[in-house]
């Protein structure tokens, strides 16, 4: 038997091909992918060959790390899970040896290894396949009823957990905070539905796009703006060096950085979860409304922690991906997510 995969040779060469069937090694399992997610960095390896001058493409490479489905096999020594049972998969696996990892902080692994990633030679090949390979204890249960679309927001959903993390260790809550995201992408708007749930009384949400601003409705926005038509509704949250507690900097995008300093309150928190090259930046805002500017890498624990809030069905998770389509429509699937005035979160499926 065969596989399809969805395997990236160079800048717009995306093509699905095929391989052999795996079989697990011990300690391994094999899943049958159900649900796979478009990326931000898949996007840029597809359009541009790579993420800035250090990340290129090198190799064909799969691609894909946001991911569930169903367990098939068994390896010897596999204990805890079942053939049969749903999973959503952890692409990170970082080596538990190194300084970082033995002070816990295995986001910072200095060797990682993360699926789909063209960081290392050779490089870590991907999810956008059939079935795969892949160690059980990178394998967390779904419950039953769960959809596997919502099942495989799962990496994205602990991103953005690590960002809430951040948050918290400065603010210490977001109970009845007023909350700023600044970008309304597929991070954006599951910021939108962290910041839901733990209980922030106001969230709004700027974006150029009225598509996904929509979407960030409907997964908790208490208001949405346009920058783009509207953009001089944001001079009301300028009032007094700010109104905002904790902003959620989302879109990459320098423009909105600069509102986000104009706009969150003096010795609130921004936490910037868009990637960016160097981008400048207003300091003297900054340090004169004594602003807590943090960054938010990856994630560890909050993998756990996002697959208990999508099993807990306590967040409204459907909205956000608005297209799937088979893995062989897989070129035009993630032509599709570049268009980000149609989709916000584009999954390849498999049968």
């Amino acid at each position: 038997m065969s596989i399809r995969i969805a395997r990236l040779h160079g800048q717009r060469d995306l093509r699905v091909e095929t391989l052999p069937d795996p079989e697990p090694a011990p300690g391994e399992v094999v899943v049958a992918i159900g649900a796979g997610g478009i990326c931000g960095s898949d996007i840029h390896y597809f359009t541009q060959g790579g993420i800035g001058e250090m990340i290129r493409v090198q190799e064909p490479i799969i691609i894909g790390h946001e991911a569930a489905g169903t367990i098939t096999a068994l390896g010897e020594g596999v204990e805890g899970l079942a053939v049969g049972q749903a999973v959503a998969l952890n692409p990170s696996h970082p080596c538990g040896t190194c300084s970082f990892c033995k002070k816990g902080a295995h986001q910072h692994c200095l060797n990682m290894r993360f699926k789909g990633s063209a960081m290392f030679l050779p490089h870590e090949q991907g999810f956008f396949r059939d079935r795969v390979t892949i160690g059980a204890a990178q394998c967390y249960a779904i419950a039953e009823g769960v959809p596997m679309a919502e099942a495989a927001l799962s990496e994205p959903l602990a991103v953005c957990r690590r960002a809430v993390t951040r948050a918290l260790e400065v603010a210490g809550t977001l109970e009845g905070k007023r909350v700023l995201v600044t970008g309304a992408g597929p991070i954006g708007a599951l910021c939108v539905a962290l910041a839901k749930h733990f209980g922030a009384s106001e969230i709004v949400v700027t974006d150029l796009e009225d598509a996904t601003l929509a979407v960030a409705t409907e997964v908790g926005a208490t208001r949405t703006i346009n920058v783009a038509t509207h953009g001089a509704e944001l001079k009301d949250y300028e009032a007094e060096k700010g109104q905002f507690d904790i902003t959620f900097e989302c879109s990459a995008a320098q423009p909105a950085l600069r509102s986000a300093i104009q706009c969150t309150r003096p010795m609130g928190t921004i936490v910037q979860v868009g990637v960016m090259g160097d981008t400048p930046v207003p300091f003297n805002l900054l340090v004169s409304k004594e602003i807590n500017l943090i960054g938010s890498h990856r994630f560890d624990k909050e993998f756990g922690q996002a697959v208990e809030l999508i099993n807990s069905r306590a967040l409204t998770l459907a909205p956000i991906v608005t297209h799937s389509l088979p893995v062989s429509d897989a070129v035009a699937a993630i032509e599709l997510a570049t268009d980000r005035g149609k989709a916000v979160k584009v999954q390849i499926t498999f049968d």
